[in-house]
C-alpha cells in the first residue's frame, strides 16, 4: 500500500508548480513571438506577459488571479498497487492546495451559487482517467481558467463536410472568440468520438508541448494548416493585433459514427498551465 499522505503532498506540489510556473516550451514560444512581432501594442502585451511569468516564478505566486478549475489527466498503470486511492488523494490535495498556495475558491454550486471554498464539489475536481500497461502513474494538473474555457465549443457537424470546411469552422470559432480567451492561445481540437469524447480529446490535446506534432503525418499537417490560418487572422496578443494569435494547435482524433462529426474546440490562454508528476509502484514520486 502507498503512503497516501505522501502522495497528497506530491499532488499539492504539482498544483503549486502548475499554478505558478509556465512550462518552458510555452515561455520559449512567447519569447519567440515577442522577437518576431513588429506591432508595438502586441510587443507591449507580450513583454508584460513575460514579466508576469518571471514574477510568479520567483515569488511563487499564481500566474493569474483566475487560478482556474482544477482538472487532472491521470494515466494509471494497471499494476499500480492502489489505484483506488488516487481519487481520494487528488481531492484531498486540492482542498489543501486551496489554503496553502493559496488559490481562489472557484467552484460554486450551479443551482445555489454557494461555494465550498476549497475548489471541490460534485464531480469536481474533474479527472480524466486512462488505464494503461505498467505499474506507474502519471498525473497531469491542468488548471483551467474561465476566460478561455468560456470560448470553448462543441461543433456537431454534418459528416458530409470535407476537411477544408471543418478547418474553416474551427478558424471561424477563433475569430468569434477574438481577444476573449487572452491570446496568444493554444488550441486543442478533438475530432470524432461522441459529443463528450470530442471535448475530452481537445483537453487531452492541450497536454502536449508547444511544437509537438501529432504522430500521424496527416493530422500533423492539419495542425499546421489551422495554426497558420489562425495566425493570419491578425487578432494578436490580447486581441490588440499582431502576428501571433496562437502559439500552437494540437489535434487528437477518435473514430466516429458515420452519421456524426463532432468537433471539440478547446481554448487555452497564454497561461498554458500544466505540470506532470510520476508516482512509482513503491510510492515514490517526482515532478517531471
Amino acid at each position: 500500500m502507498i503512503n497516501k499522505k505522501d502522495i497528497e503532498d506530491g499532488i499539492v506540489e504539482l498544483i503549486r508548480k502548475a499554478e505558478s510556473t509556465i512550462p518552458e516550451d510555452v515561455e520559449e514560444a512567447l519569447k519567440k513571438a515577442y522577437n518576431n512581432e513588429d506591432n508595438k501594442l502586441a510587443r507591449l502585451q507580450l513583454s508584460t506577459i513575460l514579466r508576469n511569468i518571471q514574477e510568479a516564478k520567483h515569488k511563487g505566486y499564481p500566474i493569474c488571479q483566475d487560478t482556474g478549475m482544477q482538472c487532472f489527466i491521470v494515466s494509471a498503470g494497471e499494476g499500480f498497487p492502489d489505484i483506488g486511492a488516487l481519487n481520494s488523494c487528488i481531492k484531498k490535495a486540492v482542498k489543501r492546495a486551496a489554503k496553502i498556495i493559496p488559490l481562489r475558491p472557484n467552484t460554486v454550486n450551479p443551482i445555489t451559487g454557494e461555494t465550498n471554498k476549497d475548489n471541490t464539489g460534485w464531480y469536481t475536481p474533474h479527472i480524466i482517467w486512462d488505464i494503461t500497461e505498467g505499474d506507474d502513474v502519471l498525473i497531469t494538473a491542468q488548471p483551467k481558467g474561465s476566460g478561455s474555457e468560456n470560448m470553448s465549443m462543441l461543433l456537431m457537424l454534418n459528416p458530409s463536410l470535407d476537411l477544408d470546411s471543418v478547418k474553416d469552422l474551427i478558424v471561424n470559432r477563433v475569430k468569434e472568440a477574438d481577444g476573449n480567451p487572452c491570446p496568444p492561445i493554444i488550441l486543442g481540437v478533438g475530432i470524432g468520438g461522441g459529443a463528450d469524447a470530442a471535448l475530452k480529446l481537445g483537453k487531452i490535446a492541450l497536454t502536449r508541448r508547444v511544437g509537438e506534432r501529432n504522430k500521424d503525418p496527416a493530422i500533423a499537417g492539419l495542425e499546421l494548416d489551422i495554426l497558420k490560418q489562425v495566425n493570419d487572422t491578425g487578432i494578436g496578443p490580447m486581441g490588440l493585433g499582431g502576428r501571433t494569435t496562437a502559439l500552437d494547435v494540437h489535434v487528437e482524433v477518435a473514430h466516429r459514427h458515420p452519421a456524426s462529426l463532432p468537433v471539440g474546440v478547446v481554448f487555452q490562454c497564454w497561461a498554458d498551465r500544466r505540470a506532470t508528476m510520476i508516482i512509482h509502484s513503491n510510492g515514490e514520486w517526482g515532478i517531471l
